[in-house]
């Protein structure tokens, strides 16, 4: 008989995992067929039994005694953790212990072992981070193998929907047979996943938003006499949930820390060619005009107002080391500061773009900033989220007010407004509101330029019209700076004392 070729494994640790649960029929069976291509020293076998009430940990102490192919550790929960839950073990158990790959296989039998080498290459060659095995690649198959109608139907929908909602093209988000590199695993939040069956949908998400490659590969489909453990109709609950929640936090209207995978965004994009605050504000600005933008992050805005003919001098605390246009100045400045680096009162216009509720003290700085423009009375633009936005309401009215990374409950706001109180807060500063104008959530953004967010935008600019304040995602504000007691005063004996000069003239 001739040898088995061993696997070329590549200096790479595997770890064979198992989860166990109520298997003393099939355990032994499952480790009996695991390939002896994988019988090497850098493979190992991790059982875990999720606290079963049979005979499931003794059988793999007992294969554990009488083998020696590879080392297998044996462990119970004290407490039953649920599927997810126990993967959540299982992988934070090859992380811990220095493995490469872990390979996850079901106790009951239902995923063949034998296919473990050829689900192993696309790891071993650096050209996955997860490989998921798929008995939908041939739909037929899965028939062919016993996968009952109902749950052959269910899962083609299911995993058409969540194809759709995250823009990927896989055959099955619904295999428990999946590997998996560590170093992948060790770059997501897995640990804050779900403990119920929907843990490998989650995982999945998690992937896909942090730009992991997933492989699928084909593996036979085999229903036996195992115990069907999943309740179908709350199973499919649980993915629809799962698969809108993650589409929230990805339009930032939630936050779920699971989902938060990427690294945060230091500044934002321009939004232009749609109703937005930036359109609004560029519209506003007086071509020719020395603006002021307070908070300009990288001088995105700034170039479209240098555009106009505008002269522009940017202000923020982190800003580009070469201005990208002649016409554009920057300064580095902490917006916190209660003095200001330039002569307020040399601008014609001051921009203050989505940075309002980022100050600690709003009312301090639009005292300041009106004390600093003297008398020229300059027109102040600004634009900030409306946190009386219907959508917010109703999460509020549902329990949800959580911050995230963006939209308007950003993280790093540290006032919220609605266009009541950011009114009272620039007429108990001393400006006169000249303009308010509610913006409309900004659906290009989040959807792409297309029909669906165009509709999306032209109804959310019709319902601004009947209520501002409920239907307005931001809000658009242009003042004017009323010269304050001090400088008026100036102002009167200055004025004054040019008339007096006149009349003692003409009297003469």
């Amino acid at each position: 008989m001739n040898p088995v070729p061993t696997l070329e494994l590549r200096g790479k640790r595997v770890l064979i995992f198992i989860v166990a649960y109520n298997a003393e029929t099939t355990i032994e069976k499952v480790l009996s067929r695991i390939p002896a291509s994988l019988h090497q020293r850098e493979v190992e076998v991790l059982i875990i039994d999720d606290s079963s009430r049979d005979e499931t940990f003794r059988n793999g102490l007992r294969y554990q005694r009488t083998n020696s192919a590879f080392k297998i550790t044996v462990l119970r929960t004290p407490q039953n953790q649920g599927y997810g839950g126990n993967q959540k073990l299982g992988y934070r158990y090859a992380i811990e212990n220095g493995f490469d790959i872990v390979a996850l296989v079901h106790g009951d039998g239902q995923y063949a072992p034998e296919k473990l080498p050829a689900l192993l290459a696309p790891l071993l060659a650096g050209e996955a981070d997860a490989v998921f095995g798929s008995r939908m690649i041939d739909k037929r198959a899965a028939r062919a193998g016993g996968m009952p109608l109902y749950k052959w139907l269910g899962n083609q929908i299911l995993t058409g929907f969540q194809n759709w909602m995250l823009g990927t093209r896989l055959s099955e988000f619904h295999s428990g047979y999946r590997l998996y590199s560590t170093r992948a695993l060790a770059r997501i939040p897995f640990e804050k996943n779900t403990s119920a069956f929907h843990f490998d949908t989650e995982i999945i998400i998690q992937f896909v938003l942090k730009k992991l490659r997933i492989v699928e590969l084909p593996i036979p489909t085999f229903y036996g006499n195992e115990i069907c453990r999943v309740n179908g109709l709350k199973y499919a609950w649980n993915i629809v949930r799962t698969m809108l929640r993650a589409q929230f936090h990805q339009v930032n209207l939630l936050f779920d820390r699971k989902f938060d995978v990427c690294p945060p965004q230091e500044n934002y994009d321009l939004k232009l060619n749609f109703a937005s605050s930036h359109t609004a504000a560029i519209e506003a600005a007086r071509p020719g005009g020395h603006i002021l933008d307070v908070g300009c992050g990288q001088g995105y805005v700034a170039e479209q107002l240098a555009a106009k003919g505008c002269r522009v001098t940017g202000m923020d605390q982190y800003v580009p080391e070469v201005s990208p246009h002649e016409q554009v100045d920057f300064i580095c400045w902490n917006l916190d500061r209660k003095e200001f680096p330039v002569n307020v009162s040399d601008f014609d216009q001051i921009m203050m773009l989505d940075i309002i509720e980022h100050l600690r003290e709003p009312e301090t700085f639009m005292d300041e900033l009106r004390f600093a423009a003297a008398c020229k009375r300059p027109e102040i633009i600004i634009t900030t989220a409306n946190i009386g936005f219907v959508v917010t309401r109703l999460m509020l009215l549902f329990g949800q007010f959580n911050y995230g990374k963006k939209g308007i409950l950003d993280a790093t706001h540290t006032r919220l407004f609605t266009f009541r109180s950011l009114r009272a807060l620039l007429d108990q500063s001393g400006y006169s509101i000249l303009e308010v104008r509610g913006i409309p959530a900004p659906f290009p953004k989040a959807l792409g330029t297309n029909f669906l967010s165009r509709l999306l935008l032209s109804f959310n600019q019709l319902l601004i019209r009947f209520s501002k304040g409920l239907f307005s995602y931001q809000i658009f504000v242009r003042a004017e700076a009323k010269p304050t007691a001090h400088n008026l005063l100036r102002e009167t004996v200055e004025a004054s004392n040019t008339l007096r000069e006149s009349v003692l003239k003409f009297a003469a």
